[in-house]
């Protein structure tokens, strides 16, 4: 496997893991039915796009994004802040469509440095953007 594919792959199984673990975070504070089905179904598809990754990684035999136990607990406390005096669904609608524009924007910048990756390891980070475009316009409603 070359490089730019592993390293492609590696921001795919960040960005998903990041998303997944901020619905996990904001998913105890939502009240709203509808806004938590949604968050569902995107923790579930973020998975399938991790699990895409993973396997191509593994594939190969080329070593995977791994998560600091650091970096979770900056994401938990920063959603924790960002909703201490106001976790009403717009507010998590907000927060997340934020996450999802930060993810969009980390992706392309891997993309860009990362050209030589192959055909695959390029289609799954694009079905990332995709997906988190596609969120975004999902969650606006919710604002």
């Amino acid at each position: 496997m070359k490089k730019d594919d592993q390293e492609i792959l590696k921001e795919v199984q960040k960005n998903s893991s990041m998303a997944i673990n901020a619905i996990e975070t904001v998913s105890q504070m939502v009240h709203n039915d509808e806004l938590l089905q949604e968050l569902s179904k995107e923790k579930l598809l973020y998975s399938v796009i991790q699990n895409k990754a993973t396997d191509r990684l593994q594939r190969e035999r080329a070593e995977g994004y791994h998560a600091s136990s650091v970096q979770d607990m900056m994401l938990k406390g920063s959603i924790q802040m960002n909703t201490l005096t106001n976790c009403s669904t717009s507010k998590i609608a907000e927060i997340m469509i934020q996450g999802s524009n930060k993810g969009i924007t980390n992706m392309w910048k891997s993309m860009n440095r990362h050209q030589n990756s192959g055909n695959t390891s390029m289609e799954v980070a694009r079905e990332l953007v995709a997906f988190e475009e596609k969120t975004i316009n999902r969650l606006k409603k919710f604002l």
